[in-house]
């Protein structure tokens, strides 16, 4: 796995997609494997903006993204997801960086942590909210949107499909990360201590009226009926 390093490395990258009004979703690559992750940008009220899962585009993109408001916080969410994190801050040093509870002192290996999740200024649009069964390290990021709302979750949920080349043979198949949506064997091995907590967690947000989208640290968008669906489908794992 590469390590964290400060340096703005581009890898491969898809479009930004506008989910909706304040919410924007981007693909990118990761050194070394078939296996694509996400980030997310939140733009609050005042044009100031949530980045979670950074990753380092190229300067177009980064410049449509500057357009939109003020990079504000930094959300790592969790000790394995802060390849670019170091690269994030030295671009932006205003940047208040948030972490899970229980994964700051891994983040804080590769970057100073300002504050975990309990002290994230929530607002109308975004908030991150506890996932139960994981020891504090990874919470639901919840965004509100015209259309409804968006729950942003890392690697409790994985929603991809399956790789053929061999690192990506080995992640999705033999540890059990896809086809998508579901819970990875990977995760239950080494995230998730309470199986039953995280499924009550699961299902519960998939009864939510307002869900529009379930966005994951790895691959898909559900959309719709089919992000209530994709949370159920997932909660069977456990």
């Amino acid at each position: 796995m590469a390590k964290p390093t400060g340096d703005w490395k581009v890898l491969p990258h898809g479009p930004i997609e506008r989910l909706a009004e304040n919410l924007w979703w981007v693909q990118g690559s990761l050194p070394g494997m078939s296996l694509k992750r996400v980030m997310v940008i939140v733009r609050l009220a005042d044009a100031r903006l949530v980045i979670h899962n950074g990753i380092a585009l190229d300067e177009p993109a980064m410049r449509e993204i500057e357009a939109w408001g003020t990079p504000a916080f930094l959300i790592v969410p969790s000790g394995i997801h802060r390849l670019d994190a170091p690269a994030y801050k030295q671009r932006y040093p205003a940047l208040r960086v948030f972490a899970p509870k229980g994964a700051r002192a891994k983040v804080e290996q590769v970057l100073p942590v300002d504050a975990t999740y309990e002290d994230f200024p929530a607002d109308d649009s975004v908030r991150i909210e506890t996932l139960h069964g994981v020891a504090d390290a990874e919470a639901a990021m919840v965004v509100r949107s015209k259309d409804g709302l968006t729950l942003v979750l890392n690697d409790a949920v994985f929603n991809m499909d399956r790789k053929r080349d061999p690192l990506g043979f080995l992640f999705t198949t033999l540890l059990g990360s896809a086809p998508g949506p579901r819970v990875s064997r990977l995760a239950k091995l080494a995230l998730i201590k309470d199986k039953q907590a995280l499924r009550r967690d699961l299902e519960r947000y998939a009864e939510t009226p307002e869900l529009e989208r379930l966005v994951v640290a790895h691959e898909k968008v559900a959309r719709g009926a089919a992000a209530r669906e994709a949370l159920r489908k997932a909660a069977t794992y456990l």
